[in-house]
C-alpha cells in the first residue's frame, strides 16, 4: 500500500475550514431547481429499518415507479438501498432498471463479524440482484492500526463481488462506508480513503448514519481531495458518496459545492458523486416545488 504522502497530500485542518467557509458564502449561487433536480438525481434513496419486510419495500418500490406520472420531469433517482435480503424485492417490483438495487452487506452498520460470512453476504446480495453493494471499512481493524487486515478485507470483498456479478454476465459497484465520524482526524480520514480506494472501492462514502457523527462538510472535504490526488496517480476516477444526517436542500448544496470545487463538474452526476437519503428527497422536491412536499 502506499502511504499518504506518495500521492502528495496532507490534509490541512485550517487550509479547509477556510475553503468550506468560502463555499458557504457562496452556496446561493446553486440554489435553483436545476442543481435541486440534479442531486435528487443522484440520490440512494433508502430505507434501513429493523421492521422493513418485503411489503413495507414494495411499497417503497411502488412510490418511485409512480413518480413520472405524479411529478412530470423530474428524474429517476439513482438507487433504492436496502439491507442485502431484500434486494430482491427491489429488482423484482423496479420499473426503470435504470433505477439500481443497492445492498448494504458485511454486516452491516458494524462490519463486526468473520470476514467468511461478510464474504457470503456480499455475494448472496449479488445473487438477490445488488447492482451496487455498500459495505463498511473494518475500523475493528483500521483503528488498531492494523492496516494491512482493513486493506485485504476490501480486496476479499471486491473479489467475491467481482466473481458473482461475472457469473450474470453483470458488473456490480463496490462502496466503501469509512465511517468518518469514528476516524476523528482528517489525518485518519485521509488514510482511510486512500486505503479503501487502493483496494479497490468504486466509491467512498461517509457514514452509516448509525452512528452519533455521521457526515460533515469537513470529513467530505478531506475525502474528496483525497479522490483527486488518487486520480492524478493512478487515473481512476472514484466516486464520493455523502450519507448520514443530510436532511434538508440547504445540506445538499454544502456537499455538491465540496464536490464541484474540489472535483469538478465531471464528478457531478450518479456515475460518480451519491447521497445516502431517507428524508432528502421530500426536502429537495419541496425546494423545487416551492411549499411542502411529502413524497416519500
Amino acid at each position: 500500500m502506499y502511504s499518504v504522502q506518495d500521492y502528495g497530500y496532507v490534509p490541512s485542518v485550517s487550509e479547509i475550514e477556510d475553503k468550506l467557509a468560502g463555499l458557504e458564502s457562496g452556496l446561493d449561487a446553486f440554489d435553483n431547481a436545476g442543481v435541486y433536480l440534479k442531486c435528487f438525481s443522484m440520490m440512494d434513496i433508502t430505507t434501513l429499518k429493523t421492521e422493513d419486510s418485503p411489503a413495507s419495500v414494495f411499497g417503497f418500490v411502488d412510490r418511485i415507479n409512480k413518480l413520472p406520472k405524479a411529478f412530470p420531469g423530474y428524474p429517476m433517482p439513482a438507487s433504492v438501498c436496502v439491507f442485502p435480503n431484500l434486494a430482491y424485492v427491489v429488482k423484482r417490483y423496479r420499473t426503470d432498471p435504470e433505477v439500481h438495487v443497492t445492498a448494504v452487506s458485511a454486516c452491516f452498520p458494524t462490519s463486526q463479524s468473520f470476514i467468511e460470512v461478510k464474504e457470503l453476504e456480499c455475494r448472496l446480495a449479488v445473487r438477490a440482484g445488488a447492482d451496487e453493494i455498500d459495505v463498511v471499512l473494518a475500523l475493528n481493524a483500521f483503528i488498531g492500526g492494523d492496516l494491512e487486515s482493513a486493506y485485504n478485507e476490501i480486496r476479499t470483498i471486491r473479489k467475491a463481488v467481482d466473481e458473482e456479478a461475472a457469473y450474470f454476465g453483470r458488473k456490480v459497484v463496490l462502496k466503501v462506508i469509512l465511517e468518518t465520524g469514528l476516524l476523528v482526524s482528517a489525518g485518519k480520514i485521509a488514510v482511510a480513503s486512500f486505503l479503501a480506494m487502493e483496494a479497490g472501492a468504486d466509491f467512498i462514502k461517509t457514514s452509516t448514519g448509525k452512528v452519533q457523527v455521521n457526515a460533515t462538510p469537513q470529513a467530505a472535504y478531506v475525502m474528496c481531495e483525497c479522490i483527486r490526488a488518487f486520480y492524478e496517480k493512478t487515473g481512476k476516477k472514484v466516486g464520493f458518496k455523502a450519507a448520514g444526517g443530510i436532511s434538508s436542500a440547504r445540506d445538499a448544496l454544502v456537499y455538491y459545492s465540496i464536490v464541484s470545487s474540489v472535483l469538478g463538474d465531471e464528478w457531478l452526476d450518479r456515475s460518480s458523486f451519491r447521497f445516502g437519503v431517507s428524508r432528502l428527497g421530500n426536502s429537495l422536491m419541496s425546494a423545487i416545488e416551492g411549499n411542502t412536499v411529502k413524497y416519500f
